[in-house]
Order: structure tokens, then C-alpha cells, then sequence
């Protein structure tokens, strides 16, 4: 899986179409895919450095149905984390209704879709739950992306649906993202998607099989081309293996020390700007 990830680089290097955007040039492709299998060992990208507590951290932040900077910083024990320049931003200010909140972004959505008639949808635990009891269902989705609330995010989702497939005691997920920072962010998104992957197949009783990742404005940013040559550069080493808590079977029940990478070895990280 990475050999296709760092391919995808060069892809976007050196066909990609360069492009002005929000903010900042890129040179992007459209509708690239990357495949994986968990049982070949947990996708922590080897040629630089992941930063997998913060991966776990969001990750759980998600999960709880939180929008709020400063319980992110809690969970991850730190006084930054990726979410806090957005939640500061100029443009987002003066509709944050406190300092850190940063609206009905990513954990908000999957926990607490608001309906047209004043119900809330809890959308992980609607999923989970047709896993269990009727896992041929097609309907097995979960969407952050809701056009009527998008002006009420710090920023809107980049990975906007996922989409649960069941195959007998196998669980895969396939995730679309709208915008995708190959760099930075998409790595990133790898982790987080395999380790949500991971543990709803634990909680379901299923075993984590296949992660699917459909990235449809793959792009590099053009302050970016040095970290990626450098990147491409490097040689992938083994996968990690992902511990979870065995005794954790409720998808709310996780923390951080329920939750670790084990024999992870990487090459060493290649600092980059993230463009907010």
C-alpha cells in the first residue's frame, strides 16, 4: 500500500495539472485510488514519520460528537493541535460561539446529524448497529458533507462519506475525500480510516479486511515539491501492528490507552506548512 501511495506522488508530480486555489497553488489529479489490507499489518506510513497519537486523538474527538479545539487539546495533552489555526482563523471568528469551538465539523456530523424535523441522528451508532444485526445492508454510511450546515464549520469536511462493506466475518470500509492534501493530510486520513476501520470491526465482531480510499482532488501544494522529493527518495519499511484493548466491545468505550502502535519504525519526519 505505501509503494502505491508514494506512486500517486510521482503520479501528481509529474502529470498533475498546476492550478490556483484557496489557498495556495497545487498540482493536483482527480479521482485517484489506494487499497490496502489490514491483515498485511496496520497503515502507518514509513517513509516519514506519522504522528499517530494525534491521529488517535482526533479520531476519538470524532467519536465523541465533539467540535470543540479545546477537548482535542485534552485528549491529546498538547496546547496546538491540527485544528487549532483553523479554529483562530480570520475568517471563522466571528462565528465561533467560543473560543476554540469550531463548529458542526467532522464529530458533530457523525454523532448528532441534525434531521429537518428537529430529530438528531446518531449516524455511528445507527451503523455499528446494522452491522451487527443486518450487515448485507447497503446502506452502511456515514456522511459529514450537509450543504445546509457547511457555513456553520470552521472548515468543511475533506473526507466526507464512508461506506461499512460486509463479507462474511470481514469488515471493510471505503472512504471518499473531496480534497486531499497528498502531503500532509492524506497519510493522516490513511491512519485515522484504518484505525476506525479497526475498531468498529472489533466491536461488531468482524475482522478489519480491506480499506478503500478514493481521493478526488489529489494535490500537492507547490511548497510542498522539496518535502515530496525527498520523500520519494526513501525506501518503505515494514507495517506496524495495531494493539487495541481486547476487552473495549462498545465504539464509545476507547481511549488513548486502548489504542497503540506496535514495532513502528519509520524514516524521520520532513517538516512541511499545512495550508489553512
Amino acid at each position: 500500500m505505501e509503494q502505491a501511495y508514494l506512486d500517486a506522488l510521482k503520479n501528481i508530480m509529474e502529470n498533475g495539472v498546476d492550478r490556483t486555489g484557496r489557498n495556495g497553488d497545487t498540482r493536483a489529479l482527480f479521482a485517484l485510488q489506494i487499497r490496502c489490507n489490514l491483515e498485511d499489518g496496520f497503515p502507518a506510513l514509513t517513509t516519514k514519520k506519522l504522528a499517530f497519537k494525534a491521529v488517535k486523538s482526533e479520531l476519538l474527538w470524532f467519536l465523541e460528537g465533539s467540535g470543540d479545539d479545546n477537548r482535542l487539546k485534552e485528549l491529546n495533552g498538547s496546547e496546538k493541535t491540527i485544528w487549532t489555526a483553523n479554529a483562530e482563523a480570520d475568517y471563522w471568528a466571528p462565528k465561533a460561539k467560543f473560543p476554540g469551538d469550531l463548529g458542526r465539523v467532522y464529530g458533530v456530523q457523525w454523532r448528532k446529524w441534525q434531521s429537518p424535523d428537529g430529530s438528531v441522528v446518531d449516524q455511528i451508532a445507527r451503523v455499528v448497529d446494522k452491522i451487527k444485526n443486518d450487515p448485507t445492508d447497503r446502506r452502511l454510511i456515514v456522511s459529514a458533507w450537509n450543504p445546509g450546515e457547511i457555513d456553520q464549520m470552521a472548515l468543511p469536511p475533506c473526507h466526507m462519506m464512508f461506506q461499512f462493506f460486509v463479507a462474511g466475518d470481514k469488515l471493510s470500509l471505503h472512504m471518499v475525500q473531496r480534497s486531499c492534501d497528498m502531503f500532509l493530510g492524506v497519510p493522516f486520513n490513511i491512519a485515522s480510516y484504518g484505525l476506525l476501520l479497526a475498531m468498529v470491526a472489533q466491536v461488531t465482531g468482524k475482522t478489519p479486511h480491506e480499506l478503500v480510499l478514493t481521493l478526488n482532488d489529489a494535490h500537492i501544494y507547490h511548497d510542498h515539491f522539496d518535502a515530496v522529493k525527498e520523500q520519494l527518495t526513501r525506501e518503505p519499511l515494514p507495517f506496524p501492528t495495531l494493539w487495541l484493548n481486547p476487552e473495549v466491545t462498545d465504539i464509545d468505550s476507547f481511549t488513548m490507552d486502548d489504542i497503540k502502535l506496535e514495532g513502528y519504525e519509520s524514516h524521520e519526519a520532513i517538516k512541511a506548512k499545512m495550508a489553512v
